[in-house]
């Protein structure tokens, strides 16, 4: 493979074209880049000609990517953000600082890991944590961040994929709510996600969901959980994400089950970085802290019958 300084006219060419497949607009790109558009167009040219294909389409909005063009925006993108992350980590690490990110439900970081925070930041005084947040299901590849976390099937699992635990959820309500009602009791409020997400707990579980009338529905989980803590209804709860309510008493079983799927809580860590030592501690101090949630909740509440966990200190 030749060498990119010979395969492009010039590093400024790859990040006007950057900007411009990014804005769609070269007037827009030049701009950003603190030159003239005439510039930014010569730029395009001149790489389109060097490597003998249309990246654009021009329309009189702006411009579009061709197909040559999108594959060349993908790789060009993601260079571009890893080098800026480098450049970031540098100038923290020069402040005596560490960054870790990290890709999580917005549900986990309100919900799980805030009520914490304290404690993180007292374990891990020079480390600047900060998040990829997640409204939606917690899918797809995990790219730009250190470490994220998935719910995957045991087929779905590689190097680079640390388990936690079982996924397993909960019927919940606070203390308040009248957790000894029955299923399907008259008046009973459901708090549920939406019916289009493929992850809600309804969907999930199919033919073991919670029987009842006068349902709450929301599309943020955080939201869900919420209106639990705020005595609303019952709520199917993540115990990876509810451990820590249940555990000092502000939410409880509202059912004595538990239901498990087939996938596990899961870190991922990103293939486009390399590992470092500080965010493999982070990961760590997370994991311990989600399994010992775990654990206590199996054991304040075994009649929900929480499997135990794998591996030594299972």
């Amino acid at each position: 493979m030749r060498p990119l300084r010979r395969q492009i006219p010039s590093m400024n060419a790859l990040f006007a074209f950057e900007a411009a497949g990014r804005l769609g607009n070269l007037s827009r790109a030049s701009e950003e880049l603190n030159v003239t558009p005439a510039a930014v167009s010569r730029m395009m040219r001149r790489l389109e000609d060097h490597l003998g294909t249309a990246l654009f389409r021009r329309s009189g909005a702006g411009v579009v990517l061709s197909e040559d063009g999108r594959l060349l925006h993908d790789a060009t993108s993601r260079a571009i953000t890893q080098i800026e992350s480098a450049v970031a980590e540098i100038e923290d690490r020069s402040k005596g600082v560490d960054t870790v990110t990290i890709s999580v439900s917005t549900a986990f970081t309100t919900h799980w890991l805030m009520p914490r925070m304290a404690r993180f930041k007292a374990d891990f005084p020079s480390v600047d944590l900060r998040f990829q947040l997640v409204m939606g299901p917690l899918s797809g590849p995990v790219d730009d961040v250190d470490f994220g976390m998935r719910f995957l099937r045991a087929s779905e699992t590689r190097e680079g994929v640390f388990s936690i635990m079982p996924e397993v959820l909960i019927p919940i309500s606070s203390p308040s709510y009248g957790a000894s009602r029955s299923d399907g009791a008259e008046g009973e409020t459901l708090i549920k996600l939406s019916e289009g997400e493929p992850h809600a707990p309804q969907n999930l579980l199919a033919g073991h969901d919670l029987a009842g009338a006068n349902p709450l529905i929301f599309a943020d989980y955080a939201i869900v959980v919420q209106a639990a803590l705020l005595g609303q209804g019952i709520a199917w709860g993540w115990l990876s994400v509810v451990g820590h309510w249940i555990r000092h008493g502000d939410l409880v079983p509202a059912r004595p089950r538990c239901q498990l799927t087939s996938r596990q809580c899961c870190f991922v860590q990103s293939s486009g970085r390399t590992p470092r030592p500080v965010a493999g501690q982070v990961r760590d101090w997370i994991i311990a802290e989600l399994q010992n949630d775990y654990r206590e909740v199996s054991r304040m509440f075994p009649e929900l019958g929480i499997p135990p966990l794998l591996g030594p200190e299972g």
